[in-house]
C-alpha cells in the first residue's frame, strides 16, 4: 500500500477509492462521494469515523484542528478515534475502548488500530513525535495523546475518588502511562476533557 500522501496548505488529497475519514469529511470533492454503512455488531469507533468512496479527488481538512501529522503504519498504530482525519480503509484493523480506570468508562480513550499503510491524524496544535526507549516509561495527559506504536497504555491517578469512577470527565490529574519499546504521538494540552459525554452549552449561550 503506497504510504505517500500529498499535504498542501492544510488539506490532505486523497483519489479515487474506499477511505475511512472524520465525521463531516471530505471538505471538498470531485465527481461523487457515496457513504456506506460499516458493518459489524458493534463497530466501536462509528461515531468518529466514517466509510466514504470517492470517484475523483478529494481534500480533507478540519476546522477545529488544523495541524496534519502523517503516520506511516510500518508496524502497527492505535489512533485515537476522534483525531484522525482519513486513512485507507483497508488499513483498519479494528476498534477498542482503552480505560484508564478499571471497570469505569471515566475518561475512556475510544482508539482506531491500523496495522498497514497510512494514517493522518488532526490535531488543534502541532505533534511530537517521542521514542520510548526499552524499560522506560512516558506520562501523558490524556487529551495530549494522539497515537502509539506497542504496548497499550495504563492509567495512574495520585487521588481516585468514587466520584471520579462515575463522572464522565474523569479525574482531573488522570495520566497515561506508555512502555518502552514504543512510540508515542503527542500533541499540546490544553484541558479538554475526554471523557464519554460531550459539554453542554450553558442555557441563553
Amino acid at each position: 500500500m503506497d504510504c505517500v500522501v500529498a499535504i498542501e496548505s492544510g488539506f490532505v488529497e486523497v483519489g479515487a477509492g474506499s477511505w475511512l475519514v472524520g465525521r463531516g469529511q471530505p471538505a471538498a470533492f470531485f465527481g461523487s462521494v457515496v457513504r456506506r454503512r460499516r458493518s459489524g455488531w458493534f463497530v466501536r469507533d462509528r461515531g468518529s469515523l466514517e466509510l466514504v468512496e470517492t470517484s475523483k479527488a478529494a481534500k480533507l481538512a478540519d476546522v477545529t484542528r488544523p495541524f496534519l501529522t502523517h503516520i506511516p503504519c510500518a508496524a502497527p498504530i492505535s489512533a485515537v478515534s476522534s483525531k484522525v482525519l482519513v486513512a485507507p480503509l483497508e488499513a483498519r484493523t479494528g476498534a477498542q475502548s482503552i480505560k484508564p480506570i478499571p471497570m469505569s468508562l471515566s475518561g475512556s480513550l475510544c482508539v482506531t488500530e491500523f496495522g498497514s499503510g497510512w494514517v493522518v491524524m488532526s490535531t488543534r496544535s502541532r505533534t511530537a513525535r517521542i521514542q520510548v526507549p526499552e524499560g522506560e516509561t512516558l506520562s501523558v495527559r490524556p487529551e495530549s495523546v494522539v497515537a502509539w506504536s506497542g504496548a497499550k497504555p495504563t492509567g495512574f491517578c495520585p487521588r481516585l475518588g468514587v466520584i471520579d469512577m462515575i463522572l464522565p470527565r474523569g479525574p482531573r490529574d488522570l495520566l497515561l502511562t506508555f512502555y518502552g519499546p514504543s512510540i508515542v504521538w503527542i500533541e499540546g494540552a490544553g484541558g479538554e476533557k475526554v471523557g464519554m459525554m460531550p459539554q453542554r452549552r450553558p442555557y441563553g449561550v
